[in-house]
């Protein structure tokens, strides 16, 4: 059993799937407080600052830590996440007949071990239709998600091309994690 410090469903779902128990409760990290330009160091310093404060409060010594974050970046921008529906179209639109990077980072800690690890998967992205993203966009969906978008739901039809590995994509590499279990 291991602790996963994300409340995300996504990465639960991941877990599920790969048949790893795991409990879910975590403490919030503003990432706000991140400045870099380097998308690989901001998703290893938004994993790393999870990772300290939900090792302060829960300690490893009863359930291993599970920490993880992604970011997109798309034409040498880092694509957070959106805090309106303009930001999101923008976000969007930077990626719209381009090649994203999702770049997951995630620490595991037991007593005994640590691992870190960074993978990253691309997309080569068809232009979005405008109809279809102006949908999107008003189902609110884009919203809490890195890079406004979902590879499993909205943009997966507009996918040309993808190098690397989706449980990556969708915010956490069980693959690699499985090997440490």
């Amino acid at each position: 059993m291991i602790r996963l410090c994300s409340s995300s469903q996504t990465r639960a779902m991941l877990l599920n799937e790969a048949s790893i128990e795991f409990r879910q409760e975590s403490v919030d990290f503003n990432e706000d407080s991140i400045i870099t330009s380097s998308p690989k160091n901001f998703v290893y310093q938004a994993t790393l600052g999870k990772y300290e404060a939900n090792f302060k409060t829960f300690g490893f010594e009863d359930f291993p830590l599970l920490v993880a974050d992604t970011v997109v970046t798309s034409q040498n921008q880092i694509l957070r996440k959106a805090k309106c529906i303009e930001e999101a179209f923008h976000i969007l639109m930077t990626q719209s007949g381009n090649t994203s990077s999702i770049i997951t980072c995630m620490i595991y800690q037991t007593p005994h071990k640590k691992l870190i690890d960074i993978s990253q998967t691309d997309y080569i992205f068809k232009e979005f239709d405008q109809e279809d993203l102006e949908r999107y966009l008003q189902s609110g969906e884009w919203r809490g998600k890195a890079g406004a978008c979902m590879v499993e739901g909205f943009c997966k039809s507009y996918i040309k091309e993808v190098r690397g590995y989706q449980n990556t994509a969708m915010g956490l590499n069980t693959d690699t994690l499985k090997i440490w279990l």
